[in-house]
């Protein structure tokens, strides 16, 4: 299946989540096999599951990880032309007053340059970035006719 969505830390640890969004799970089972995730997400996700004290949370985090997202979903790196892009918007950005975080604008580069729908239930933390299509699957969608 061909690849048509970069989804963000929220949505790809949604399954596993306090209180799981149904409606990220249900797009999640639809579309998974059209996913991806950036290597600065895999980054926070491990990141944010090794700073756990060990604990049987942090065991079921790691093997989610391990044996769901590392096998579901392909890691795209933040590369040369990643990086080109997030710089000039930076300089747009920046030019107008906006600052967003360098985290944002690496998985918004890896997005864009890999004309990828970037998925997040944040898409505010996105919004300011040009050449970048955005959807949030927090949010019922409408039925389709």
């Amino acid at each position: 299946m061909k690849l048509k969505y970069l989804i963000d830390t929220h949505i790809v640890s949604a399954p596993i989540s306090k209180i799981p969004n149904p409606e990220v799970l249900r797009r999640l089972e639809r579309h998974g096999g059209e996913c991806a995730i950036a290597s600065v997400v895999w980054h926070e996700l491990l990141y944010g599951a090794l700073r756990l004290a060990q604990s049987k949370r942090q065991d079921t985090i790691l093997a989610f990880l391990d044996q769901v997202v590392r096998t579901s979903f392909p890691i795209l790196d933040y590369d040369r032309r990643a990086a080109q892009w997030h710089a000039e918007q930076r300089i747009r950005l920046e030019a107008i007053g906006l600052v967003p975080p360098f985290v944002d604008g690496q998985i918004a580069a890896i997005a864009s340059t890999n004309r990828l729908v970037l998925v997040s239930a944040n898409v505010k933390d996105f919004k300011n970035f040009s050449d970048l299509t955005l959807e949030d699957w927090a949010k019922k969608s409408r039925p389709t006719r």
